[in-house]
């Protein structure tokens, strides 16, 4: 494990249920996907991040991740009626789908995780798609591996707890922002606060704000930590600007090998 190697690992059927649990205290930190390479964002997890009022990020890890076809053991490829997984884990092997399982029902489930315990359960001839790590852990038969394709497939994962990490000179910030009204320049003079403060922006990206048509948040990661100076004094324009405004936290920004 890359993050808190000594802990107890406690599972949970979401990133929703992850979130929950940390809010609650029924653990101190929860792990959960936000973007992978090939599908984008993880919208599960952006929409729990802009409701949920007390988890904070604080920090983010990068994987590679390695999907496989898991059945009961015994289990012919031949056979499999249909096929469970997470909507991400699915959308990332669409084309080993089409291609070999052509005529099996494709069935979404809140994880991975969810998706072998379902497949290991069901009456019907059925395979999951999920890491290799859950064969071993409900005693799955592998048919094959890498089964995402040729591309690389990499998820960054951020760690949530109750408080921001403290600022390590290398950070990056994650925050959330709408507007009453549409505009002309609205984005642009949010931006702009960034800009003329010479803030690198990693990502920005909209999401449905779900209580009408054509509303959004705009959801933003920034280099820095809001600790510091030249950020506390962006995020205080862009608060100005907005009518609501969430601050995700701030961590260490991820460096490959760390």
């Amino acid at each position: 494990m890359l993050y808190a190697p000594g802990a107890e690992l406690i599972p949970f059927p979401s990133i929703t249920a992850v979130a929950t649990a940390v809010a609650a205290g029924m653990a101190d930190a929860g792990v959960v996907p936000i973007e992978n390479s090939l599908e984008g964002s993880v919208n599960e997890t952006l929409d729990m991040l802009i409701d949920e009022t007390q988890v904070r990020i604080s920090q983010e890890l990068v994987l590679p991740i390695r999907q496989c076809l898991l059945v009961k053991p015994g289990t012919q490829a031949d056979e499999v009626r249909v096929i469970y997984s997470h909507p991400q884990a699915l959308a990332q092997c669409r084309n080993y789908l089409a291609y070999f399982f052509p005529n099996a029902q494709v069935a979404a489930t809140a994880s991975t995780a969810a998706a072998v315990e379902q497949m290991m359960k069901d009456d019907q001839p059925a395979a999951a798609i999920g890491p290799q790590r859950a064969a071993q852990l409900w005693g799955a038969q592998t048919l094959a591996q890498n089964i995402q394709g040729p591309r690389p497939n990499i998820t960054r994962f951020v760690v949530l707890t109750l408080r921001d990490h403290p600022p390590t000179g290398d950070d990056k910030t994650s925050l959330c922002f709408s507007f009453a009204e549409d505009k002309p320049g609205l984005l642009y003079q949010v931006i702009g606060e960034f800009a003329q403060r010479r803030i690198n922006l990693a990502k920005i990206e909209s999401r449905p704000m779900k209580d009408s048509l054509g509303s959004y948040y705009f959801l933003i990661d920034c280099q820095g930590h809001r600790q510091d100076k030249v950020v506390a004094e962006a995020l205080a324009a862009v608060k100005a600007h907005a009518t609501r405004f969430k601050v995700f936290g701030s961590y260490p920004r991820y460096q490959e090998g760390s």
